[in-house]
């Protein structure tokens, strides 16, 4: 079994005790519109296809097929402990998850919204986050964080890395979004540029979310600075499938694990 093609951010490789990986599309058994590394468990996919994905996925990061978790994720700022596997059909409804058991890989899917990852390489904590404008909005990475400091981390010592995520030029939003977002994030209307609708605007995702990291008080937030919607060969992109008509589109899985 060949693993799949993922990324690594230096920020994370530095540390032998983390393993993590940001998985591109490539290097799966998957066809059509999920060619190949689709990861996505609620994807329309051949459910032996998304199996062997994640198969490779999980040996990439060292752990075993079963021991990659995930989450029914529902765009909230709910974070789970996780402490041991969890069957697929059982996985809890949230978007972020924390651990400090070596050998768990705490896998987020993504094909837009931005993947966390999140460690405490001193004190052995990490974590991973699914954060959309709405869980970046609602606080799923100060709960992420929160949840790591429970479990012994401090936010000093933590590295953050925002794996591929849709980039202000190709994400335009809507008035609704625009007055929910100016309401709720008052001073923060600078992440909004001038769409080319009238009352659209651009939504600046990446930067909202590392302006969030920061004043959460991580030790070191980074992003890989890679837009999903522009990159068809190396990332699937929710919008991008969208523009193009098409029915259903692949995951992304970004993923981290404590070496044992």
């Amino acid at each position: 079994m060949t693993a799949g093609e993922f990324l690594q951010a230096p920020d994370l490789a530095a540390h032998p005790a983390i393993r993590h990986a940001f998985f591109t599309r490539r290097g799966g058994v998957s066809e059509g519109l999920y060619a190949s590394l689709n990861g996505g468990l609620g994807s329309g996919d051949r459910p032996e296809h998304v199996r062997e994905n994640r198969a490779r996925m999980a040996e990439a990061v060292g752990v075993a097929p079963d021991h990659l978790m995930s989450l029914y994720q529902v765009h909230s700022a709910e974070v789970v402990t996780v402490e041991a596997p969890v069957r697929m059909e059982d996985r809890p409804k949230a978007d972020g998850m924390v651990t400090r058991v070596p050998g768990l890989a705490l896998g987020i899917a993504t094909a837009d919204c931005g993947p966390i990852l999140f460690a405490d390489p001193q004190n052995r904590v990490v974590g991973a986050a699914h954060a959309g404008w709405k869980g970046a909005l609602t606080g799923v990475i100060g709960a992420t964080v929160a949840a790591m400091e429970r479990l012994g981390a401090r936010r000093e010592a933590i590295v953050a890395v925002l794996g591929p995520t849709i980039s202000q030029a190709n994400y335009e939003v809507g008035p609704d979004f625009v007055a929910r977002f100016t309401a709720e994030a008052p001073g923060r209307e600078g992440f909004l540029a001038p769409g080319e609708r009238p009352d659209h605007a651009r939504f600046d995702l990446p930067g909202f979310i590392l302006a969030r990291l920061r004043e959460e008080g991580v030790g070191h937030a980074s992003s890989l600075g890679l837009c999903t919607y522009a990159d068809a060969e190396r990332f699937y992109s929710f919008r991008r499938t969208t523009h193009r008509g098409e029915p259903d589109y692949g995951r992304l899985i970004s993923a981290i694990a404590l070496a044992p």
